[in-house]
């Protein structure tokens, strides 16, 4: 009997591709379910606040249907100084977005939740990643724009795709936090509920 299918369910809580893609990595089988929240700030909050009570709330929210297993949640906001950016409404937006950040470092804030839906136990955290955009133009923006149409990316960059030409430097533990799914933790967290990602070859044996 194969490590797999001893497994609990694993849910990941969420709409976005980039996520669906890096969790597949770690070659579990998982199940993948669109949460419907409000994704609203609440006045006063701050970026690891915001991301925190976001992710955990994906996980919450659909809890009922997980059915004993493990759901994943996960949010991102990128932060310039005090302002909170997230996803871009349109192509104005994203031209804004990025004309603001050339030149700049911004810190992306990725909240991370791993509900147990039988125990009700909630391991959460917030991964920080730091990016320094190079000098762009308006024509390198609309270039860019014209590929990615990166409208679903935090911040307007897809930086696994042509964003990370916008960039001149990373700085930060997970790689994996920069596109919105901090695998690292993820795995510390499936652990600590008994989930080896690598199993041990006696924890494999049928």
């Amino acid at each position: 009997m194969s490590k797999i299918k001893q497994l609990p369910a694993l849910v990941l809580a969420s709409s976005s591709p980039y996520r669906r893609q890096l969790l597949s990595q770690l070659g579990l089988s998982f199940k993948v379910h669109h949460p419907d929240i409000d994704e609203s700030t609440i006045p006063g909050e701050t970026a690891r606040e915001l991301v925190s009570r976001l992710a955990t709330q994906k996980a919450l929210a659909i809890s009922a249907d997980a059915q004993g297993g493990l759901i994943i949640g996960s949010d991102q906001v990128a932060v310039q100084g005090d302002k909170i950016e997230g996803k871009p409404r349109d192509r104005q937006d994203a031209i804004r977005q990025l004309s603001e950040a050339s030149g700049r470092e911004i810190t992306l804030q990725t909240g991370l939740a791993l509900l147990n839906s039988t125990s009700g136990r909630v391991q959460v955290d917030v991964i920080p990643y730091k990016v320094r955009f190079r000098k762009l133009t308006l024509p390198q923006i609309e270039a860019y724009l014209d590929v990615e149409v990166p409208f679903g990316c935090c911040g307007s960059l897809r930086a696994d795709g042509l964003g990370i030409a916008l960039l001149e430097s990373l700085t930060g533990d997970d790689p994996s936090a920069l596109i919105g799914l901090p695998l690292i933790r993820l795995v510390e967290m499936l652990e600590s509920e008994g989930v080896q990602v690598i199993p041990e070859p006696d924890s494999i044996k049928a």
